[in-house]
């Protein structure tokens, strides 16, 4: 199934209202400027695929999460701004680097408080 311009804009801005960004964050977030990212809403312009995996990247999430919402993680309902922002900076680490993330975070917790 094949996402009109309006569907795709949609997502993007789905994407901005559940972590509470702006444009100009995603644009920090994915090494876009804010130009590019403005033209696409005010122009209503597909997104070349280098800019939307760079918009991907910017979210954490992957280019089949970004056009499937299934499987977009669900947002969690009683959660801080800067508690979503650590989870999508996790999702952004390599899975070697997640491991030593957890681990570091076993270690300031204690591991039986889990």
């Amino acid at each position: 199934m094949s996402m009109s311009i309006d569907d795709v804009l949609n997502r993007i801005r789905t994407l901005l209202n559940q972590r509470h960004w702006t444009v100009y964050k995603l644009a920090q977030e994915s090494g876009l400027s804010n130009s590019t990212l403005s033209n696409l809403f005010n122009r209503k312009t597909y997104p070349t695929i280098p800019t939307l995996q760079a918009i991907c990247k910017g979210f954490g999430i992957t280019m089949s999460e970004f056009f499937d919402e299934e499987t977009a993680p669900p947002l969690a309902l009683d959660i801080t701004d800067e508690e979503m922002d650590i989870v999508y900076r996790y999702r952004r680490l390599s899975l070697a680097r997640q491991k030593i993330m957890s681990a570091y975070l076993d270690g300031l917790i204690g591991s039986n408080q889990k």
